[in-house]
């Protein structure tokens, strides 16, 4: 195999270049010059360039060369027909490797490398995983604009062993500029940190959100030869911002080397701008929201027990306006339509925010969305703002709504505003759609009412990216809010400037921006086959305790198959469709005389032990697993639905038949 003249012109001259700017004649010359000569003095007239070789190897220097040479291993493929890829992308895999990489020397690069952490001390006490050992396991996933990297998992430990890198383009978001190499100055401007977020899985598959933190790359741009490294220390999140997690080493270097160097002074003056022009907005947002509170106050006295939100604390703990958190989001290819989307958002697990101690209190934490989508749960003002920023992205008018549900409790959803007026109410937690139809309080008595379906008592305020709204009616109670969002008398806006001055996409430097979902890496069909034999033995075990025999009708568990199909669709759809199918065909296996009962049940985790402890505290589903009779037969089926960020919908049923006897 030969390389065409052009190509081979051009790999010489990059292996030229390479070659001189490690200077490896100068490195070689001093091999020669001090070493060499004690080493082979008996036969100084007799070396050979083996003798060279072995001499440069040992010193490390050819090991140097390929390493750096190693970054363009793959930039022409044994067929030398790749095509270029775009400037924009992004990755979710278990390792990225240099010598996996293709780069492109037209391009500029941000290698980052983990070298290990230090002084995580939760875990000093953790025990050494033995071989085959299920342990906690910690996983570091990053994103730098509009790419997404994640860490291979490794065991919890107080020095944990990272050892990965991952490399980061470097490029303009203008159009017709993402083919160009950044220069140093355009880096400088490039204000995107990197986000890293650190995340615990323990042996039952629960994860726990360890660290959030913002990495600030730029200073890079003012070391020599493009190379920096550095000691991160990550802090808790919550109520545990100010106490430190752990410390990753990082090592930053960019590719190609950067032929001119900006100043250290430069680097810092950049920052420190951009860092008191953040600080101006938001000191100057800060002053308008007072005064747009106090306005509202003034209107009625008890607008002050309503849950008007206006700043919200993040996982860091620190205070954001609520229309920061949300933003048109779009899901490319991986989500169809708005429904669906909203069954994806119900999926991802629901857990509050963690709070250390007693009190009843909940703990504030609306986190940034890749933390919430690492975390893989999160609170209802998590869901609410992930599902309105996909609707938004759907083309929808979409706001979150801020209220209370039964018994007083605080909580979030997802409020769409037709262009015919119909107003729309979605649950981010269930998925529900709810169709709302206000009463009229001044109506006769003989008027019927509409019965309010969806559970929502009260409504404070309503936002999005854009705009935010405080309820100022003279009652605050759902079914009687009037939705007309243009009426200022039913409620009252703030400036949709101000807004934008502190929430629009590169506003402020303190602004995370959104990651790219990411595709499912489950294996549906696998996933449902693992379940339903781990389910098969945990019923034969059960039934063994209870003194029972247990015989699997693979026939009728497979007949199960289309009713949890249509379960999903019924979810995601709202159709309810194949239903009855699914009843005629267990008519026809069911002989006369016979009884069928089963169990349909959903999940959102894929724990097949805990799923069956939560099924027999069901008496329908234990009075099935429990079942004696005569021709005894026993059935069960999986159906594993994914969605991206691997989130996935579990369908269940137990089933059995046998023969009545009178």
């Amino acid at each position: 195999m030969s390389l065409p003249p052009g190509k081979a012109t051009e790999l010489r001259q990059i292996i030229h270049d390479q070659l001189n700017r490690m200077d490896v004649h100068g490195k070689i010359r001093e091999v020669l010059a001090e070493s060499l000569q004690e080493e082979f003095r008996a036969e100084r007239e007799h070396i050979s360039e083996a003798d060279l070789m072995k001499a440069l190897r040992r010193r490390g220097i050819i090991d140097d060369v390929m390493k750096e040479l190693h970054l363009m291993e793959d930039k022409y493929p044994r067929e030398f027909t790749s095509t270029p890829k775009p400037s924009t992308h992004f990755v979710d895999k278990e390792l990225r490797t240099m010598k996996k990489t293709n780069i492109d020397p037209t391009r500029r690069y941000l290698h980052l490398q983990v070298l290990g952490g230090k002084a995580f001390l939760e875990h000093l006490q953790e025990p050494e995983p033995l071989p085959g050992q299920v342990c906690s396991t910690f996983i570091l996933s990053l994103h730098f604009r509009n790419q997404r990297f994640r860490s291979k998992p490794i065991p919890c430990a107080c020095e944990p062993d990272f050892q990965d890198g991952f490399l980061l383009e470097v490029h303009k978001d203008s159009l017709g500029d993402g083919s160009r190499m950044a220069d140093p100055t355009t880096m400088l401007s490039i204000c995107d940190p990197v986000h890293l977020v650190l995340i615990k899985t323990d042996p039952s598959g629960e994860t726990t959100l360890v660290a959030s933190h913002f990495l600030e790359w730029r200073y890079v741009l003012a070391t020599e030869r493009g190379v920096m490294s550095t000691a991160v220390e990550l802090y808790g999140v919550g109520s545990e911002c100010k106490v430190s997690a752990g410390i990753l080493n990082i090592k930053l270097e960019l590719y190609p080397q950067l032929n001119q160097v900006l100043s250290q002074e430069i680097v810092n003056t950049q920052l420190t701008l951009e860092r008191q022009k953040t600080a101006e907005k938001e000191r100057l947002f800060l002053v308008y929201a007072k005064q747009w509170w106090r306005e509202y106050l003034q209107i009625r006295p008890s607008h002050n027990s309503r849950l008007v939100k206006i700043f919200a604390q993040d996982e860091n703990s620190i205070n954001r306006p609520v229309c920061s958190y949300i933003r048109p989001f779009r899901a490319g290819r991986l989500l169809d339509t708005p429904r669906q989307a909203a069954r994806f958002v119900n999926v991802l697990g629901y857990e509050k925010a963690p709070v250390v101690g007693g009190g009843g209190g909940k703990q504030e934490q609306w986190c940034t969305l890749l933390a919430f989508l690492c975390r893989n749960k999160g609170d209802c003002e998590d869901h609410a703002n992930l599902l309105c920023s996909l609707l938004l992205g759907f083309g929808l008018d979409a706001y979150v709504c801020v209220g209370t549900k039964g018994k007083g409790v605080a909580h979030a959803w997802v409020m769409t505003c037709g262009t015919d007026g119909a107003i729309t109410f979605w649950e981010s937690l269930t998925g529900y759609r709810y169709v709302h139809k206000p009463i009229n309080p001044d109506d006769p008595p003989m008027v019927e009412q509409p019965r309010p379906l969806y559970p929502y008592r009260t409504i404070g305020c309503i936002f999005n990216d854009k705009r935010f709204l405080a309820n100022c009616q003279p009652s605050d109670s759902v079914e009687l809010c009037v939705f007309d969002l243009n009426d200022e008398s039913r409620w009252k806006p703030m400036s949709e400037e101000a807004i934008k001055s502190v929430c629009a996409p590169g506003s402020t430097t303190s602004l995370p921006p959104f990651p790219p979902l990411c595709s499912s890496l489950v294996d549906a069909a696998a996933e449902s086959n693992d379940i339903e034999l781990q389910l098969r033995v945990f019923v034969s075990e059960h039934r063994k305790d209870l003194g029972l025999t247990t015989v699997w009708d693979d026939q009728l568990s497979y007949l199960l198959s289309p009713a949890l199909a249509s379960y999903e669709i019924e979810r995601t759809t709202g159709i309810s469709a194949g239903n009855e199918e699914f009843q005629d065909a267990i008519r026809r296996a069911i002989p006369d005389g016979h009884t069928f009962k089963g169990f349909p049940i959903h999940f959102v985790h894929r724990n097949a032990r805990r799923v069956f402890a939560t099924c027999l505290r069901s008496p329908f589903c234990d009075e099935i697993v429990s079942c004696r009779g005569d021709q005894m037969r026993i059935a069960v089926r999986v159906r594993v639905f994914s969605y991206p960020e691997s989130a996935c919908a579990v369908w269940i049923m137990f089933a059995c038949k046998y023969r009545s006897v009178l």
